[in-house]
């Protein structure tokens, strides 16, 4: 199910102040009326480059033994995007702001982990028809909230509007490539390898304890590679952006269309089904974005896993911290992918 983002509730977001221009009065926006189809073609258009999307679900996250709070993304991000001043930086309305891709029934709470499996498993049809379209209208989708399952489904879609497999780099302490024993947050890469649409795959930030040594094996096998969270940030063995000179380098030698991921519980502090201390600066997190989106030849980014109700202070803060977080990682890919596209 698509819930479009229209004018009336971009004003109920917005605070509008006199001699100032907010991008929520450029970007464009969705028209309810319309299917999500219909609305990105009709803002490709207009000229927008680039369309906002969030999945609105935990299910991925839950069916991996995780905590809910993924469902509740978009508003807390679009409140603080819409706000963010429109000037010579950006003007906003290179974006479209689509909506929300949800699914028609969430499992229950008291699901079993297999019936939170078989849901992610349906899932991954929304997101693949969804992104589809949007790839289709030729523009390129930001897609926000939901679990890190959604790689899946972004990677089948890109895969299939490309004719491509596809090279894809991921910010993250876990490699997401757990046994495929069913659909969750932890395996979408594995199923996307296994379908043939993962070809080339990259880790950035992977926590040498939190992954397991057979995933670790079956990363071996299909030949991914990986920077260790503790060999930059630890013990400082590689400056980060020799390790980003590294990464555009082996995803520019494949020729196939990049996938930027990042999980948003690489970060210190960010609320998240994982969330943890020991994470990467933020400013570290939108580098990466930036760097990547201007080197590589990007199909989509995704910043998956924010959980505003996993905050330690309550909801309020974690709004305020996934909200702030994620408009700055959106601003640095479109940054980033503007300086490489004009």
């Amino acid at each position: 199910m698509f819930i479009a983002f229209t004018e009336q509730h971009c004003h109920e977001l917005l605070t509008i102040r006199a001699n100032e221009t907010k991008l929520g009065q450029q970007v464009l926006l969705a028209n309810s009326q319309l299917t999500l189809k219909q609305n990105a073609q009709d803002a490709a258009a207009k000229g927008a480059r680039f369309a906002i999307i969030a999945i609105a679900e935990d299910t991925g996250p839950r069916a991996n033994l995780g905590r809910g709070g993924a469902d509740d993304v978009f508003n807390a991000c679009i409140k603080q995007l819409l706000n963010l001043q429109s000037n010579r930086f950006l003007q906003g309305n290179e974006c479209v702001i689509l909506g929300q891709i949800c699914q028609d029934s969430t499992a229950e709470p008291t699901a079993s982990i297999d019936e939170l499996r078989q849901a992610t498993a349906k899932l991954d049809d929304l997101v693949i028809d969804a992104t589809t379209h949007i790839l289709q209208a030729g523009l390129e989708p930001i897609v926000i909230g939901g679990g890190h399952n959604n790689a899946y489904g972004l990677l089948m879609a890109t895969k299939a509007h490309s004719g491509l497999p596809v090279a894809a780099v991921n910010l993250d302490p876990h490699s997401d490539f757990r046994p495929r024993e069913g659909r969750h947050s932890g395996n979408g890469f594995s199923y996307a390898a296994a379908s043939g649409a993962l070809d080339h795959y990259h880790i950035l930030g992977l926590h040498e304890l939190k992954n397991s040594e057979a995933t670790l094996e079956q990363l071996s096998l299909f030949g991914a590679t990986w920077h260790s969270f503790q060999q930059i940030w630890v013990r400082r063995e590689l400056p980060l952006d020799n390790a980003l000179k590294q990464i555009a380098k082996g995803l520019n030698q494949t020729q196939l269309p990049v996938a930027l991921e990042l999980d948003v519980d690489a970060i210190a502090n960010m609320p998240s089904s994982a969330a943890t201390f020991a994470g990467i600066p933020l400013l570290d997190a939108c580098h990466y974005v930036h760097y990547i989106a201007k080197h590589c030849p990007c199909s989509y980014v995704h910043f998956a896993e924010a959980a505003p109700a996993c905050h330690h202070a309550g909801t309020t803060a974690g709004y305020r911290d996934v909200g702030q977080g994620l408009s700055e990682l959106i601003y640095a890919y479109i940054q980033g992918r503007l300086a490489r596209l004009n």
